[in-house]
């Protein structure tokens, strides 16, 4: 069973990102307008929504989590890939769109996200580390 604590860093970490919902074509809008590392970091965000949309709890643990984050969950509930797979089956489908992407160094950026579920707009603020070459999610707001 999952804390609550972790369950909910859980749920904000990943309800206003995963699965968009409305297919290819706005993954790739959502990237399409950043160049370089920029876009490296807003791919993420789009990964993060396919691995989600398809449920691949693992490629979202190993691909796209910092190892802090998944040390966190493997330590506090059970590992990566299973909070994710419980997660997974509760999340609705919110349209998302990468707003801003901003480097800070080689190795650390933050990406706004605005998320539009039920007509209602929400923008959140997901930092990223560089880690082995990769981008990485490492906190959300």
């Amino acid at each position: 069973m999952i804390s609550a604590p972790i369950k909910r860093t859980l749920l904000l970490l990943l309800a206003p990102l995963l699965a968009l919902g409305v297919g290819a074509c706005a993954s790739s809008s959502t990237t399409s307008s950043f160049k370089g590392e920029q876009q490296a970091v807003a791919q993420v965000i789009s990964d993060l929504q396919s691995y989600g949309t398809a449920g691949e709890a693992q490629k979202i643990c190993s691909d796209l989590l910092s190892s802090a984050v998944v040390a966190r969950l493997h330590s506090s509930s059970g590992g990566c890939e299973h909070a994710l797979k419980e997660q997974l089956s509760q999340v609705d489908t919110p349209e998302v769109t990468v707003e801003k992407v901003q480097l800070h160094g080689a190795t650390s950026a933050t990406a706004e996200v605005k998320s539009t579920y039920a007509g209602k707009a929400k923008l959140t603020t997901v930092t990223l580390v560089k880690e082995k070459g990769a981008w990485k999610i490492s906190k959300l707001g």
